[in-house]
């Protein structure tokens, strides 16, 4: 199958909005993965209070006389096996980032990767006899690039399992790719149907 690096100006032509400026949306890339990031984390890191701690809450000796200090429990976090204080508690830790910045972050992620020569498109990207070997070589004759993704509107079963056991090489519908991937993989295969999807995600 034969491939083109994706141009700027074909990019306009395909009604794929990017972002030229070199210092407009890097905050909104930063916001966006710090998000993903962050709602990936599951919350559940939990330390129990001197409340919690199995034990009695008998005093522990009598209040004077010992020549201690004077306590109430063994319960509290100044004993091993108390509570903790100020330990970590379940949260949600997931962040919301606005349409518009989401939008802003994969245009400019586009056109760093547009402007690097990352993008090569080609009409369709299907592997039929649904073999490992035959998608390496269909990669190989695209790009030389250890980690490659490869974008389509759709994929079949058969490409689909061609490239589970392929170490760098991911396929994702163009509906679902995230400015991670996009910056993660080294080269990006487009194929005609996934640029028309991604210039409607971008407008």
């Amino acid at each position: 199958m034969s491939a083109k690096t994706l141009t700027l100006e074909e990019a306009k032509a395909a009604n794929l909005q990017v972002v030229e400026d070199g210092e407009r949306g890097g905050q909104a890339v930063h916001d966006l993965i710090v998000a993903y990031q962050a709602n990936r984390r599951s919350g559940t890191a939990n330390t129990k209070t001197r409340g919690e701690v199995r034990g009695t809450g008998r005093k522990m000796y009598r209040q004077k006389g010992t020549g201690n200090a004077r306590h109430r429990t063994s319960k509290v976090p100044i004993y091993v096996g108390g509570g903790v204080a100020h330990g970590p508690r379940p949260r949600d830790y997931s962040k919301h980032v606005p349409k518009k910045i989401r939008k802003l972050a994969l245009r400019r992620v586009l056109g760093d990767c547009i402007a690097g020569g990352n993008i090569h498109v080609v009409d369709s990207f299907e592997i039929p006899d649904g073999k490992t070997k035959s998608f390496q070589a269909a990669v190989k004759g695209i790009t030389e690039a250890a980690k490659v993704l490869v974008v389509s509107s759709k994929f079949d079963d058969k490409t689909l399992l061609a490239h589970r056991n392929l170490p760098g090489v991911m396929c994702l519908p163009a509906s679902e790719v995230s400015i991670e991937e996009l910056l993660y993989h080294d080269a990006i295969i487009l194929t005609t149907g996934a640029l028309e999807v991604l210039a409607a995600r971008t407008n």
